[in-house]
């Protein structure tokens, strides 16, 4: 039975600050790197046959560190479709000088609700809509074959996969938190139905 293993990037510099990331590319902080070899220390004894990434140093850096401390060299697939949410004009500032500039209020709104974006920038509901038709048309695909996948992406692009393997509904996974470095593992059949879930801890 195929595994799918989902897991956040480390902690990057902009987390640190608690700045809006987005598409812009910043690096990992030195407990980022920490938290992506802890991310491997809770897969050992499991082989990943393909791995996916998004167009970002950041996912891309975590899962470099995850399958050095691995020990595996599978192939890498790396795509802007799982890129971070794009946080339109909020992308660089702090949040909390967000809030002073835009209201409390929208800002909440524009971050916890489904379908409603920032300024130039996209909802979780427009970021599902390029998420899953590549895990439908690549990652379900390598399921399909019996591969085992592990997916280093974004808070966004990996609560979009959660919510459809986990059947949740837009209102749901907004609520969905997804810490930095924690992988979590689904066992699934070929046919992509999942049959088990496991959030992985050292």
């Amino acid at each position: 039975m195929p595994i799918l293993a989902l897991v956040r990037h480390g902690q990057s510099l902009w987390n640190h600050e608690n700045r809006f990331t987005g598409f812009v590319d910043v690096p990992l902080t030195e407990q980022g790197r920490g938290e992506a070899r802890k991310a491997a220390e809770a897969l050992k004894g499991l082989k990943f046959d393909v791995a996916y990434t998004s167009a970002l140093s950041r996912a891309q850096e975590t899962l470099a560190l995850l399958l050095e401390t691995l020990g595996q060299r599978p192939p890498v697939i790396r795509d802007a479709a799982l890129n971070e949410r794009h946080y339109g004009d909020l992308q660089g500032l702090n949040k909390a000088d967000a809030a002073k500039e835009f209201g409390e209020k929208q800002v909440h709104i524009w971050r916890r609700s489904f379908d409603v974006p920032p300024p130039n920038g996209e909802s979780l509901e427009m970021t599902a809509k390029r998420v899953l038709p590549f895990y439908d048309r690549a990652i379900a695909g390598d399921l399909r074959q019996g591969k085992n996948v592990l997916v280093v992406a974004h808070g966004n692009s990996n609560r979009s996969l959660v919510m459809r393997l986990d059947k949740l509904s837009g209102e749901a996974v907004v609520a969905l938190e997804l810490a930095t470095g924690v992988p979590v593992v689904y066992d699934v059949t070929t046919e992509g139905q999942v049959v088990s879930k496991r959030g992985a801890t050292p």
